[in-house]
């Protein structure tokens, strides 16, 4: 029996708690065992991160250290080219098998935009999609054929996600901590505290490598 694995990608420029806390929650709520932080190195939708891949990469490891739960994959760092989920998730799924049940973690906001993102549709052929639900954000996509994309392949059953490959979307109940990494820069440019935000290992490195702060504009 192959146990369910996931994959969580971002910028993390920087990491921060409201990246860790609801995939360590939701990890809890569904059996998940082990959860693989794919940091991207040039992000196709958004601006180049202000902190160095290698400064995103030491700051994941330090956030990471005594928590058994994550580990890092560094492959999309390595890229220069823009790192595309289908892409990844493709080479993902090559070397698990194909019976290995394995997830991709989104955020609510993410699963509104996923008919924009590259070859989406071949997504779900790899991966389920587990969403990390947000208050005050509808569940209801734009486009009909969307919405219809979207009720064909919900579940609301998280043994599915053990029991099956890929191909599912389930909505997560997980609390929302209301941090961002664009809020931290800000704080940290205007020297405001930001030690409930993010592990204090990370924001110690933050403040040794001078990141974030005024000079950098």
């Amino acid at each position: 029996m192959h146990k369910l694995q996931a994959l969580f990608g971002g910028t993390f420029d920087p990491v921060h708690y409201g990246h860790l806390k609801p995939v360590e929650i939701l990890a809890n709520q569904i059996g998940l065992q082990r959860v693989t932080i794919m940091p991207n190195n040039v992000p196709p939708h958004r601006p180049q991160p202000d902190a160095s891949s290698a400064q995103r990469k030491h700051m994941l490891e330090l956030a990471i250290a005594d928590k058994p739960l994550f580990r890092l994959d560094e492959r999309e760092l390595r890229r220069d080219t823009p790192s595309y989920t289908a892409q990844t998730l493709q080479e993902w799924r090559l070397e698990q098998g194909p019976e290995t049940p394995l997830a991709f973690i989104i955020g609510q906001d993410s699963l509104l935009t996923f008919p924009s993102w590259h070859q989406y549709h071949t997504i779900l052929d790899n991966s389920h999609l587990i969403v990390c639900r947000r208050p005050g954000y509808p569940l209801a996509m734009k486009e009909e054929q969307h919405q219809q994309w979207l009720e064909q392949h919900l579940t609301y059953q998280s043994e599915d996600l053990h029991s099956l490959p890929a191909g599912k979307i389930y909505l997560a109940e997980t609390p929302w901590f209301d941090i961002s990494a664009t809020q931290i820069r800000q704080r940290l440019q205007q020297g405001l505290p930001c030690d409930e935000m993010l592990p204090i290992a990370v924001l110690s490195y933050i403040q040794q490598q001078g990141l974030y702060h005024k000079s950098d504009n």
